[in-house]
């Protein structure tokens, strides 16, 4: 096998669950081609003054070969994506993750492949989204009204926050950290490991874990790239994948325990929804959910574990 290169990247830190995951690519995929494969990573597109959707426009152009991005961001091409933009729609990650790896995962996969240059070869933990702000503890949809809260451009988020009295801003990661960081905004929704990642820790002593919206990270390749490599040679890539898929989820569920500790350490004050008041936030939601049946096809709802 000649010796080629393949570029990753992603929009995190290098010691983030995502970052664990990229160097999972790179070792298996360096250890099985016994170093014929060389695996260049770009840990954080942003460090670069770039914006993190450059990434899917790198790899849609064939110039790199692969990223993880955010589902979300796919959704208005591939409206099926959407089905995981659906407010409590799993109860927990067990449940998540057997859906991605099932028959959903695959119904997903297809769907990216027909409507893009993309290939989805799995899915990462993004863990579950959480409500952060800078005034006061949210117990209810309530406590929301009258905030301006930044979101990832989506129809379904957008909703869900209106629906709980909040104004949504929708915003790309870049600029909506400099709206976080300039106090233009009141609060976000994030999982904790992103919210550390980029700092808003920093600037939003309430975090109430809501876990409104699961977020996954699709892994996603440049298509023609994937189909002209060996059967063999795409096999390892296969198994690559499988095995950063594995460990990135481990990785990210243990990791998730250890920030939350340091935070409360650090005097971050966290609000625990009991049953009646989660109860409360998914009532408050319907509008969204409502969005959401409109916007998806009907058949991937059959698709989600009871």
């Amino acid at each position: 096998m000649d010796k080629q290169t393949l570029w990753i990247g992603g929009y995190g830190p290098e010691e983030s669950a995502h970052g664990h995951g990229l160097a999972t690519i790179r070792r298996v995929l360096e250890r099985e081609t016994n170093g014929d494969i060389r695996v260049d990573i770009t840990w954080n597109v942003m460090d670069e003054g770039r914006p993190n959707t450059d990434l899917l426009e790198l790899v849609e152009s064939g110039e790199m070969f692969l990223c993880y991005f955010s589902t979300s961001y796919l959704a208005e091409t591939v409206p099926e994506l959407n089905i995981l933009e659906v407010p409590f729609l799993f109860a927990d990650l067990e449940s998540a993750h057997e859906a991605l790896d099932g028959d959903l995962g695959r119904s997903l996969q297809r769907a990216v492949g027909a409507s893009t240059r993309f290939v989805a070869l799995g899915f990462w933990d993004n863990g579950f989204r959480h409500l952060t702000n800078r005034h006061h503890p949210v117990r209810a949809p309530a406590d929301v009204a009258g905030m301006t809260v930044r979101l990832q451009p989506n129809s379904i988020h957008e909703e869900l926050i209106r629906s709980w009295g909040g104004t949504p801003v929708a915003a790309e990661l870049s600029r909506g950290l400099r709206l976080i960081k300039e106090l233009d905004v009141d609060a976000q929704e994030n999982p904790l490991a992103n919210t550390v990642a980029y700092g808003v820790d920093r600037i939003h002593p309430h975090v109430t874990m809501t876990g409104h919206l699961y977020g996954a990270r699709g892994i996603f390749a440049h298509a023609p790239t994937y189909d002209s490599l060996p059967d063999s040679l795409r096999n390892v890539v296969d198994e690559a994948v499988r095995s950063a898929v594995f460990e990135q989820r481990a990785f990210a569920s243990k990791y998730e325990i250890s920030i939350r500790s340091r935070l409360e350490a650090s005097g971050i004050q966290f609000v625990d929804l009991d049953e009646d008041e989660r109860r409360m936030f998914a009532e408050a939601s319907s509008p969204a959910v409502a969005l959401a049946r409109e916007e998806v096809p009907v058949e991937m709802f059959d698709l989600v574990p009871a």
